[in-house]
């Protein structure tokens, strides 16, 4: 099943998002608030699905949280609530500038 960007807007409210303990390490250790994790959502696009993953599928959504500051959020959704698996700046090095298209190697 592949989830539709408007679908975890809805979700993307304090009582359906469930943070894991993992999402919440990353984003303390690489200072990324739940603000911005939330506006990734919001103002962000879908890149890349997943449906596959268990226990829900999930996607990776790249959002323009500020001028030139990209950010890439990895949620799962059952369609009834959102859950927060990672967050991260892309690496330019890694990412094409688009920051939607992985460089090759």
């Amino acid at each position: 099943m592949a989830l539709e960007i408007e679908q975890l807007r809805k979700l993307c409210t304090d009582k359906n998002i469930k943070w894991s303990r993992h999402a919440l390490k990353r984003l303390r250790e690489r200072h990324i608030s739940m603000d911005d994790f939330e506006k990734c959502i919001m103002c962000g696009e879908i890149i890349r699905q997943y449906p596959d993953d268990r226990p829900t599928p999930s996607c990776l959504i790249l959002g323009w949280i500020r001028p030139g500051t990209a950010l890439h959020d990895v949620v799962g959704s059952d369609g009834e609530f959102l859950y927060a698996i990672t967050a991260y700046y892309p690496d330019k090095n890694e990412w094409e500038s688009d920051m939607k298209t992985r460089k090759e190697r």
